[in-house]
């Protein structure tokens, strides 16, 4: 157990180690002033000529989000028609067929936004095609778009007064061209040389050391995984995600992709404080997130080390934790690491079945994922800290009798509005949907979706809830993972997830880039000595508080219902 934890300590040192840099160089990218990847330039500019794009031209918050909604749009279209087609299209060597309207708008949405949540399996459910042109094109535009709109809040704050943004499509380029696509060449080689397929043959027939004869799946397998990891997307070529050796063939493997999926999410953190020169802000708000982290790792950790209480209490000794649903080649140390990495990051991506963690651990990978704020998604992190941000403000401006101010610019009603509506928003999301379908369970048991075989739920009582609160709480916060005792290839969960995925991401992404817009054209504030410094570790705890408090009034009582009363449930026995 001490190695495991000796891999787990190791491999986040790393991460931080390669983020401070690399928050550096992504500052410069977006200022100008990196000369690294110049050489781009020519592949940038013929972007540019071929789309018509001014790279001059400057934009005001509305405008911003008008070019990066249309353009999603635009994606999301294009995505339904090839998934309910890609049976009749080339590269298409398994046979699969095309999928149906209800999982394709499912599917396409939910790669549209970063979620990756995947009704089907990844290797039977999609074509080669499919998976390039479609997942792995949207996992680069996800992230790029989400990377795009905070740094166009970045230059809000940039300079004292301003209506100019940025550019979205010259921003939404140099993300892909400087960011992504070199850093995921490096992470496709890697896996390639460690045995991730990346050819375009289909099925391969091996014969098994029992003597069995059975069809294993390939395909270019490594590039997507980069991406999916680095991009914070998640989701898996195969059905079982980064638990399939050739997606993660060994702890070498497994180390690097926690590294990838880690790196952007806290390296925008520092890129930050280099790009608005506010260091010390950067380095509180890594704090916060951090001990948010913390808070949620080590009960995870803890609880699978230990074992199935239940198990325990029969007599049998559980020498290396909780196995179930694990692989032996990653062991449950860093397993439970993966899981909280991934729901508090909106990867999503897994090495272990979660459906099987320990009642502990379920209940930190859902609470990293309804705060979604712990690091985050690309981009989209420090996007939803910056809600948590506004509404500390207002509440510390109460508190000592000022009005609130955020690096000089003041927050009005019309801020905090805007704030709170997204915070209730999610809550209402996560809740009212769970609350529906655990109506239709309840009150119809002889229907489809009954606790029966072949209905929704493979489990009853406090865990057969947490699966679908998990489902919900999974797609609002654009993660992808699931407690897969769910049967969610249906009707129900593929509108509904489908809705929520969509709210789930843009409006965290619309509310941010306008407040930061109407607060960058008010006149700028100089210090004083009664401003409230948000550069402070007072504010960073005060922060922490919000962050706690919005979360425990908003979901403790359906927490309560699910994985809170599985734990009880499992001493008592």
């Amino acid at each position: 157990m001490s190695t495991e934890l000796t891999g787990v300590i190791i491999t986040f040192l790393i991460t931080i180690l390669i983020a401070i840099p690399f928050g550096k160089y992504i500052s410069g990218v977006f200022q100008g002033t990196s000369k690294l990847l110049n050489f781009m330039q020519p592949v940038e500019r013929l972007i540019y000529r071929l789309s018509g794009i001014d790279t001059g031209q400057q934009m005001d918050w509305k405008s911003f989000l008008k070019a990066m909604l249309t353009v999603n749009l635009v994606w999301v279209v294009y995505a339904f028609l090839l998934l309910i087609t890609q049976g009749s299209l080339p590269l298409n060597p398994d046979g699969n067929a095309s999928q149906s309207p209800d999982l394709a708008f499912n599917t396409a949405i939910s790669f549209l936004v970063n979620c990756d949540l995947q009704h089907y399996s990844g290797e039977s459910g999609l074509t080669y095609l499919s998976q390039l042109a479609v997942i792995t094109f949207l996992q680069f535009v996800s992230a790029a778009t989400g990377i795009a709109a905070l740094v166009a809040v970045f230059n809000a704050f940039k300079e004292k007064t301003t209506t100019r943004l940025g550019n979205f499509w010259v921003l939404f380029t140099r993300t892909i061209t400087r960011v992504l696509l070199p850093i995921s060449i490096v992470i496709a080689l890697i896996l390639c040389f460690n045995g991730t397929p990346s050819g375009f043959e289909g099925k391969d027939s091996i014969v098994t050391l029992q003597g069995d004869t059975v069809s294993v799946s390939r395909g270019p397998v490594a590039g997507m995984v980069a991406i999916k990891h680095l991009g914070t997307n998640g989701g898996g070529w195969f059905g079982t995600n980064s638990a399939h050796p050739f997606e993660n063939p060994n702890y070498f493997t497994a180390a690097v992709e926690l590294i990838a999926q880690m790196i952007i999410p806290i390296a925008m953190i520092f890129a930050m404080g280099f790009y608005l020169k506010r260091k010390k802000f950067s380095w509180v708000i890594f704090s916060v997130m951090t001990a948010g982290m913390l808070l949620l790792l080590i009960p995870a950790i803890s609880s699978e080390l230990s074992g199935n209480p239940a198990i325990t209490k029969m007599g049998i000794a559980q020498l290396n934790g909780a196995m179930e649903g694990k692989e032996v080649l990653f062991g449950a140390g860093l397993s439970a690491y993966w899981s909280i990495v991934t729901t508090i990051i909106s990867t999503g991506s897994v090495n272990s079945m979660h459906d099987s963690s320990m009642a502990i651990s379920g209940l930190m990978q859902l609470l990293g994922m309804m705060v979604n704020a712990f690091y985050g998604g690309c981009g989209v992190g420090i996007l939803n800290y910056f809600i948590y941000i506004i509404i500390a403000v207002f509440i510390s401006g109460l508190m000592v009798g000022r009005t609130p101010e955020f690096m000089g610019h003041k927050v009005e009603a019309r801020e905090v509005k805007i704030a709170a509506l997204v915070t209730l928003l999610s809550s209402l999301l996560i809740k009212g949907f769970t609350a529906w379908a655990a109506y239709m369970v309840a009150h119809y048991p002889e229907a489809d979706w009954a606790v029966k075989p072949g209905g929704w739920l493979n489990n009853p009582s406090y865990h057969g809830f947490s699966e679908m609160l998990y489902e919900f709480t999974s797609s609002n916060a654009n993660n992808g993972s699931g407690f897969e005792g769910l049967a969610d290839n249906n009707f129900f969960w593929n509108i509904t997830t489908g809705i929520s995925m969509l709210l789930g991401r843009f409006l965290p992404i619309i509310a941010p880039v306008a407040i930061a817009g109407l607060l960058a054209n008010k006149k700028f504030i100089p210090d004083s000595p009664g401003t409230l410094r948000t550069d402070s570790v007072t504010f960073g705890v005060m922060t922490f508080g919000v962050i706690l408090i919005i979360n425990a009034l908003s979901f403790f009582p359906a927490l309560t219902l699910g994985p809170i009363a599985e734990y009880f449930s499992l001493l008592a026995k």
